[in-house]
């Protein structure tokens, strides 16, 4: 593996498949301080709850240690440069994993720091929620390469993730949304390319029954992603059409996943009452996040420490 994890593309099928057979193996072992005296920092721009915890758990079961630093403590870019952080942290701790607003100042840290540097969330790409959902999906269905993913809603940074791991392990993504909410143009083409060599399909349509229809697992996520609030009365009108509830989900198979990375906003992208749906593997996803992060962890902070830049 590459030493920092900014993009699901840093991945190889390989790669993506031992991250998800060392978690699986986590989930159920008895944890060992595999991780004694290494030390994350937590470098956090946006609010957290799955992410934040799970990666200090995952920390805590393997025997190290985490650190915890807020927007106020740090101003990325602000109150100090983000080259600087990078190259101060790094002095300190074994690894950083950044939840920013921009996925530029992720590689920045990347690049002036020695130690991995792991996309907690940027406004490109959340990679460690799509490697989590692979888990899931493999868990409940015994396989990847073949099924089909119907996306619902908004290309934001969830979507880039799923479509790019699931053209790398063999996947069909289908994407329904309004037009001007489409996934950008660089990760298509990208997301093509891994499918070309996978033997797996891409598809876009303003249809939501039309992607559903024979699906495997839907999945769907909030119209307003953090930072996009003063878009929000805008964006209810353009997705009013894309709520996922259980008459969508009908139209998919009889034995469809129904997935959300949390947090929800019942009544909006999704209908009351659908997390608990006998379809849903939503909290299961979000257990998942744990054990995939374990597993990455061990893999990304078990290596000898570069000497630097």
């Amino acid at each position: 593996m590459k030493k920092d994890l900014l993009s699901i593309a840093d991945l190889s099928r390989k790669e993506i498949e031992g991250l998800i057979e060392q978690a699986r193996r986590m989930k159920h072992d008895v944890p060992t301080p595999i991780l004694s005296g290494k030390t994350l920092a937590l470098l956090f721009e946006k609010p957290s709850l799955r992410t934040r915890v799970s990666f200090e758990m995952a920390m805590y079961q393997l025997g190290g240690h985490s650190v915890y630093l807020s927007p106020e403590e740090v101003g990325l870019g602000k109150r100090e440069a983000v080259a600087d952080v990078a190259r101060v942290l790094s002095r300190y701790v074994d690894g950083m994993a950044a939840r920013t607003f921009s996925h530029e100042a992720l590689r920045i840290l990347a690049g002036h720091s020695p130690v991995p540097v792991i996309n907690a969330l940027s406004n490109l790409e959340h990679p460690c929620q799509a490697l989590a959902d692979l888990l899931t999906i493999y868990e409940k269905k015994g396989k990847l390469t073949g099924l089909t993913l119907a996306f619902i809603g908004d290309g934001n940074n969830v979507a880039n993730s799923l479509l790019l791991s699931a053209a790398l392990v063999g996947m069909n993504f289908r994407l329904a949304c309004p037009p001007g909410y489409e996934i950008e143009k660089a990760i298509l083409s990208k997301g093509r390319k891994f499918a070309a060599l996978n033997g797996s399909q891409i598809c876009r349509t303003d249809d939501p029954r039309k992607a559903v229809k024979g699906a495997d697992v839907v999945y769907t996520d909030v119209w307003t992603s953090m930072g996009q609030e003063a878009e929000t009365e805008k964006r209810r009108r353009a997705f009013s059409g894309y709520q996922v509830d259980a008459k969508l989900l009908d139209l998919a198979k009889r034995d469809v996943l129904f997935m959300h990375p949390l947090p929800a906003h019942h009544g909006e992208e999704v209908c009351v009452g659908l997390l608990d749906d006998s379809r849903s593997v939503v909290f299961d996803q979000a257990e998942n996040r744990l054990h995939l992060q374990k597993a990455l962890l061990v893999k990304l902070l078990s290596r000898p420490r570069l000497s630097g830049k």
